[in-house]
């Protein structure tokens, strides 16, 4: 079962990806690379013989661009050394993640709820502030896209971002992404201030989400999960998929 769920992602959100956000999808090569706001691969099919040429491309066409290039990596993707390969080119590793995956059902959400807790869907541009400032007490640095493009997709119903507060005080967040005739909502962006930590509000705002998610008709739920969520994840029924790991490429204003 995961092994054919694993080829129904990699066809639905890697092969074809969802493009919101003002996203613009090339199949260059093996590869299927994202433009607009970013610039991630996002899905590989390269033979050990032509793997090196191919990232120097990508390479090459950063370059001839400028910015940022991601390129993700998953835990069954060919050739086995893509990594290395990427390293030697000046790609740089972020930290490992695991893709997780959970059916929707409401045996997700049923866990009381705390009673002191409230969890709000943006809808305005106060709301997103309220989210900025939530990210930035989780995290620590700001919320990396742009949230003119983030209201954007809210108000398009490709995004829904939810905020917890406490004494009126915004704690926690979470981002729900809703890809147009795709099996897969994904979990994005959850994080809950230090200080708050303990209160089950990363449990609370899964749940959240996942009712959206099933009000809208999804049928899965995914997220990329570090080893400080993963466990949270999967006591609520997600299990894992495979692993995912970034390799970024920061080149400026074009430069070599």
């Amino acid at each position: 079962m995961q092994t054919e769920l694993l080829a129904r992602y990699d066809a639905e959100m890697r092969r074809d990806p969802p493009l919101t956000g003002g996203l613009v999808a090339a199949r260059v090569g093996g590869v299927v690379r994202l433009s607009g706001p970013y610039n991630c691969i996002v899905y590989s099919e390269l033979s050990e013989a032509d793997a090196p040429a191919q990232v120097a491309a990508e390479v090459a066409h950063l370059k001839a661009t400028g910015g940022q290039l991601e390129w993700k990596v998953h835990g069954h993707d060919q050739p086995e050394d893509l990594p290395r390969i990427l390293e030697a080119q000046g790609f740089e590793a972020e930290p490992m993640e695991t893709l997780l995956v959970r059916a929707i059902d409401e045996t997700l959400w049923q866990a009381p709820a705390d009673p002191h807790l409230s969890i709000r869907t943006v809808a305005t541009e106060a709301d997103v502030e309220d989210f900025l400032k939530a990210v930035q007490a989780a995290f620590g640095h700001p919320f990396r896209y742009d949230p003119a493009q983030l209201l954007a997709g809210i108000r398009g119903g490709e995004v829904s971002v939810h905020v917890a507060y406490a004494d009126g005080v915004p704690i926690a967040a979470g981002r729900l992404e809703m890809p147009a005739g795709r099996s897969f909502a994904g979990l994005y962006t959850g994080g809950v201030a230090p200080a708050q930590r303990g209160r089950g509000l990363y449990r609370a705002l899964v749940q959240s989400r996942a009712r959206e998610a099933a009000g809208r008709g999804y049928e899965y739920l995914i997220t990329e999960a570090l080893e400080t969520s993963r466990p949270i994840l999967q006591r609520l029924g997600f299990e894992p998929l495979t692993t995912v790991q970034g390799w970024v490429l920061d080149l400026e204003d074009g430069a070599a």
